[in-house]
C-alpha cells in the first residue's frame, strides 16, 4: 500500500472496488495530467445509503455522512484508473450536488462531508475548488452526488 491508502486505512477506510458506469459514460477520463471523476451516489455494496431530499427524507447530518461515502467511492474510481493514488499531486475541484426541499439551504454543509475527507487523506494537496449546489431530484433518487477533478504525475 502506499502513503494515501495507508491514511485512508488510519480512518478505518477500506476503499470498495470501483464502481462501474451506470450508463453511456466513464467512471473516470483522463486528459493530459487530470482525471474527471463522474458524479458518485452514496453506495456501499450496491446498496443506496442515502436516498429523497434534505431535510424532509435525510437529516443533514446523514447526507453530510452520504456525501463522504460519496468521496470514497471517487477515490476508489481513482485508484482503478491510475493504479495508485499516491500519484495524485493534488484535488482541484469537487462538485456537490444535493437533493434537497424549495427552502433548504445549508448545501455547504453537506459538501463538508467529501471535502474534510479529501483534506484528511491529502492534507494540503486536498484543498480544492467547490460547488454545493441544490437540486430537485438526483440519479436513482440519490440525497447526494459528488464528482471531482484531480491532477496527477
Amino acid at each position: 500500500m502506499g502513503i494515501v491508502e495507508d491514511t485512508l486505512a488510519a480512518l478505518g477506510i477500506t476503499l470498495p472496488e470501483p464502481p462501474a458506469a451506470a450508463a453511456n459514460y466513464l467512471p473516470v477520463r483522463l486528459a493530459g495530467d487530470f482525471a474527471f471523476v463522474a458524479g458518485q451516489i452514496p453506495r456501499i455494496d450496491g446498496e443506496m445509503v442515502a436516498s429523497g431530499p434534505v431535510p424532509s427524507s435525510q437529516s443533514p447530518e446523514s447526507a453530510k455522512a452520504a456525501a463522504k461515502v460519496c468521496a470514497i467511492n471517487a477515490l476508489a474510481a481513482l485508484k482503478g484508473a491510475l493504479g495508485d493514488l499516491d500519484r495524485i499531486t493534488g484535488i482541484v475541484r469537487v462538485g456537490v450536488f444535493v437533493a434537497s426541499d424549495a427552502n433548504f439551504d445549508g448545501q455547504a454543509g453537506i459538501a463538508n462531508g467529501a471535502s474534510d475527507l479529501l483534506v484528511e487523506v491529502f492534507g494540503d494537496r486536498g484543498r480544492h475548488a467547490r460547488a454545493a449546489v441544490g437540486s430537485v431530484a438526483l440519479p436513482l433518487g440519490a440525497t447526494v452526488e459528488v464528482e471531482l477533478i484531480a491532477q496527477f504525475k
